[in-house]
């Protein structure tokens, strides 16, 4: 076990990544603590759902240190991270249900895979987590055969089966109507404090996250630009924070990518 902070399940340390000659993480460094809601939120590309694949060990990070409850994650061998990942629950964006299985047996999945469980008793875990999403109702029903709300729950029994220390969602409140929004956020909110798990949700939604939210990560062009409370990173005077938390047009994330200028395209097309 490495020296690491007791009160935080994933520590982030100096953590660098891209992708070939594309830098997406520079010299990040973070914790997330147990038992709470950590949001992380920033510009479409700004890295937050490559933090999700490194805490994953689907990737691994090119410089710095990570770690989940005090082991390294780049340094697990092969059956040490699969040990490591049936701690992990992970909600896809839109669900990313099977959808040849019934709902019952998207959330059974995990188990029967990982548990080695009676059938009875596999039953009735998996009906406790369909209850829990209020869903118990709809286990026969195929995914085709519910809403995307409802496709959204589904996949959070599905990410809880197995009891999981740490459930990561990847945009969880996408594409969803205010009802089924406001179901999500509150879902989120209560299973972990339920549970007693530890949750990192990447959103764009920022009414809904920061009311749940314990701690908010904002990141932008490949390093932390505010990191605190949901009030003091809506209060922060960083002006690319204030740019994305007031959603406004003009500031340091400019609407254009950077080019030549309007009259050198317009020059060179004319042959001049």
């Amino acid at each position: 076990m490495i020296d690491s902070d007791p009160t935080a399940l994933v520590e982030c340390r100096n953590v660098s990544f891209g992708y070939g000659e594309r830098p997406i993480l520079e010299d990040v460094s973070f914790t997330v603590p147990r038992g709470k809601v950590t949001a992380l939120m920033g510009a479409s590309g700004g890295g937050k759902t490559t933090v999700l694949r490194l805490i994953g060990g689907q990737v691994r990070p090119q410089g710095g240190e990570l770690l989940f409850d005090g082991q390294s994650i780049p340094g697990l061998d092969r059956g040490g991270l699969y040990r490591m990942r049936r701690r992990m629950g992970m909600l896809f964006q839109f669900g990313a249900l099977f959808t040849d299985l019934s709902v019952f047996d998207n959330v059974a999945f995990p188990l029967r895979e990982h548990a080695g469980l009676p059938e009875s008793l596999m039953r009735d875990i998996v009906l406790m987590k369909l209850n829990a999403v209020g869903l118990r109702g709809a286990r026969d029903l195929m995914p085709a055969e519910v809403s995307g709300g409802m496709a959204r729950r589904v996949a959070l029994a599905r990410a809880i089966a197995l009891d999981p220390d740490l459930v990561m969602y990847d945009e969880p409140f996408a594409g969803l109507d205010p009802i089924s929004l406001g179901t999500a956020a509150h879902l989120i909110r209560n299973l972990n404090d339920t549970l007693g798990i530890t949750s990192i949700v990447v959103s764009h939604d920022l009414e809904e996250t920061f009311h749940i939210a314990d701690q908010v990560i904002v990141l932008a062009n490949g390093r932390i630009a505010a990191q605190g409370t949901p009030d003091e990173v809506r209060n922060s005077s960083d002006p690319l924070v204030h740019q994305f938390v007031h959603a406004l047009p003009e500031g340091p994330v400019h609407f254009h990518y950077p080019g030549p200028s309007i009259d050198e395209d317009f020059s060179e097309g004319l042959g001049k």
